[in-house]
């Protein structure tokens, strides 16, 4: 008897030797309750084309089952655990959409909300429950308090509202009247970042990560503060194998995003497309590296037969940084440097707006290098007036540092 392949399907030795065909379902499915977890099919033994059909047809099955199972086996009781249990597993909820880097912040409040007031009902909850949660998850007894930790409480009530809005969606009782306990109360806002880096500062993190063998930590600071992108835009970041987005960069399952140096072409133009707005528009932005005195001292220090893959790499490990790394790495290059200690690496970009900013760039290309414009606005803004947008910007810039010298 001829053994064919086919999803599923296994060989199994009876008596006399006879190898018998089985579809077996995944240790996956049969863990979490699918049933049958095997099926004998040695009635199709002798006919191949009906054996794979039949093996083909209960793999579907099983991958529909998976699909579905989060959603019939999730029982909402009312209580606030419950539901954000829901929000969580759920195969329909927003947060299966959310970035990888928004995503995980989600998760550990989504877990501390269930543990703080998770066997709460939901109906049983009015305002006066929730302003004093508010408080307790800033830390203080008192909102007004200097100490409050504003953002953090912002950020659990922006899980409970997100948690909230799929619940009423799923029409679950009580959901639609919290939400409108919620819309009616007013908590404080996070205080404006106010921190943007110098030139000088910068230049200081430079020397600091060259001082520790990390040049490309260096470059990077460059990058962030000459073309105001976002760190992720410049450091990538490590996904998950799932995620669709294509990469040859794995480690530990998962894959680097993230911008290479085939993204610099020979005129030293670099050109990509911001995460943010990438799920909102196809705009590429476009940097003049060669307009960029600070990139260009780096890029001095870079051979040219390395210039290959990611931008960014831990020069100890030969690959793009982890962030738990990264975080630890430049906060040592800013403390070295004397930069202040509540300044972080995203500062960067803001140095670099308020700098062109300081040079009288006009507002209207500053708008345009930093990506602060509408969809609509984002549709006619052409490549390289995006990229003559910021020479014009970089020009004025380093004006200014000169004036100050």
């Amino acid at each position: 008897m001829e053994e064919i392949r086919a999803p599923g399907l296994k060989y199994r030795k009876r008596r006399g030797g006879v190898r018998v065909p089985y579809w077996i379902a995944s240790p996956a499915a049969v863990k979490a309750g699918f049933r049958p977890s095997t099926v004998n099919l040695s009635s199709l033994a002798d006919q191949p084309a009906l054996l794979r059909q039949k093996c083909e047809r209960l793999q579907s099955e099983v991958l529909m089952w998976q699909a579905d199972i989060g959603r019939r086996d999730l029982i909402f009781d009312g209580t606030f655990r419950t539901l954000i249990d829901r929000y969580l597993s759920d195969r329909d909820s927003p947060f299966h959409t959310l970035k990888p880097a928004t995503k995980h912040p989600y998760l550990v409040y989504s877990k501390k909300l269930m543990a703080h007031v998770g066997s709460r009902r939901i109906d049983a909850i009015d305002g006066r429950d929730v302003r004093r949660w508010f408080a307790e998850w800033a830390g203080v007894a008192d909102v007004r308090s200097p100490d409050a930790r504003i953002p953090r409480a912002r950020m659990v009530l922006c899980v409970l509202k997100a948690a909230i809005s799929f619940g009423i969606v799923c029409r679950l009782p009580g959901c639609a009247e919290f939400r409108g306990i919620l819309a009616e109360l007013e908590f404080p806002t996070n205080k404006a970042r106010k921190l943007a880096p110098t030139a000088e500062q910068i230049e200081a993190a430079r020397r600091a990560a060259h001082g520790v063998g990390a040049p490309r930590r260096a470059f990077l600071y460059a990058l962030q503060f000459e073309t105001t992108l976002r760190q992720w835009d410049v450091l990538g970041q490590w996904l998950p194998l799932s995620d669709p987005q294509p990469s040859a960069i794995l480690r530990k399952g998962e894959k680097w995003v993230g911008p290479t140096w085939a993204q610099i072409d020979q005129h030293l133009v670099l050109r990509l497309t911001p995460g943010k707005t990438a799920d909102t528009t196809d705009t590429t932005g476009a940097f003049d590296l060669s307009a960029c005195p600070m990139v260009m001292e780096e890029l001095a220090s870079i051979p040219a037969e390395v210039r290959k893959g990611p931008l960014i790499i831990n020069e100890r490990t030969g690959l793009p940084y982890v962030y738990g790394t990264f975080k630890d790495a430049w906060r040592a290059d800013f403390e070295a440097a004397g930069l202040p200690v509540k300044m972080w690496n995203r500062d960067l970009r803001a140095g670099g707006i308020t700098e062109a900013g300081i040079a009288a760039a006009d507002p209207e290309d500053r708008r345009k290098v930093a990506g602060h414009t509408t969809q609509r606005m984002n549709a006619t803004i052409y490549d390289r007036d995006r990229l003559e947008a910021h020479r014009r910007v970089a020009k004025a810039r380093s004006a200014l540092r000169k004036h100050d010298e």
